[in-house]
């Protein structure tokens, strides 16, 4: 039996490393290093782009449920992300580099893998079974592949990013750490708002010039994943009753009784950067560093 694994993502690096387990062969076609998405930046396996987070960790919970699930199948990814696992409450918040070089470093060990480093421009021929894992970042020559194959209305892609917060440029003793809703430890980092900024800050979102769409994109929205801008769109309260939420720490911590707050979440083990939680969004950088 002659086996492809198409991207080494999360999905293909599972994909892959279950068949080898099970002593079936597989070549896995990866383009990195040789050639990098605009959005990836690691040249291992695994590589989380748009968040840390793998969200809840409960057992009370779906994702926690299915983490749990996949814990007793051993799954390289969920595993390795404990391993690799930064303080994030109740959630499985991850450094990205480690767990890469975990789950890299792991694939490679199996001698029946084969690894193919180059971009898949089309189905490649001569095997038994294929599995195609590029994911939302597929490659422009796969994807227009893969559009002439399928249709081109059956593939669309909105993308947003998260962004990330240098440590040294916070000011820590104007903030104070706290649980997630209350949920877990004191893990994240707490920026109060009074009312007044709180308003300013959506005002200023609503007003914010946001990057152009691509051709592949298009405004349909993932309810559980909305940029923050679109929230805010929503209404003037959205934000302080979703991801901007004031609970899970004493007020006292505060000095007031904040309105809304911003929470950080450490992006690496070493907490050099920090992840603005519930934060993805299409402002342009530009926009992004002014509000």
């Amino acid at each position: 039996m002659k086996v492809a694994v198409i991207g080494a993502g999360l999905a293909g690096s599972e994909a892959a490393n279950l068949l080898v387990k099970n002593q079936i062969p597989v070549d896995l076609f990866e383009m990195k290093p040789k050639k990098f998405s605009p959005a990836h930046k690691l040249a291992g396996f695994a590589e989380l782009v748009c968040s840390n987070s793998l969200k809840s960790m409960r057992e009370s919970h779906p994702q926690g449920i299915l983490k749990r699930e996949l814990l007793a199948f051993n799954s390289i990814i969920i595993k390795n992300a404990l391993l690799a696992r930064v303080p994030s409450g109740d959630a499985l918040a991850v450094d990205r580099s480690l767990l890469s070089q975990q789950v890299t470093q792991e694939l490679l060990r199996h001698n029946n893998l084969r690894v193919i480093t180059d971009e898949v421009t089309h189905i490649p021929a001569g095997y038994d079974y294929l599995i195609v894992s590029t994911g939302p970042l597929t490659s422009d020559s796969f994807s227009e592949y893969l559009k002439n194959l399928l249709g081109m209305e059956s593939l669309y892609f909105y993308d947003a990013i998260a962004p990330i917060i240098d440590a040294s440029s916070i000011d820590f003793k104007e903030l104070f750490f706290g649980s997630r809703y209350g949920k877990g430890g004191d893990d994240y980092l707490n920026i109060p708002l009074t009312k007044d900024q709180y308003m300013d800050f959506v005002n200023a979102l609503r007003t914010a010039e946001k990057t152009e769409l691509r051709p592949f994109e298009k405004p349909k929205y993932y309810e559980g994943c909305l940029p923050i801008e679109v929230l805010a769109e929503r209404g003037i309260d959205t934000l302080a009753f979703g991801p901007m939420k004031p609970v899970g720490f004493d007020e006292k911590q505060a000095g007031f009784k904040p309105y809304a707050v911003i929470q950080l979440r450490k992006e690496d083990s070493a907490g050099s950067s920090y992840n603005m939680v519930g934060f993805q969004t299409k402002l342009t950088i530009k926009e992004q560093d002014r509000i």
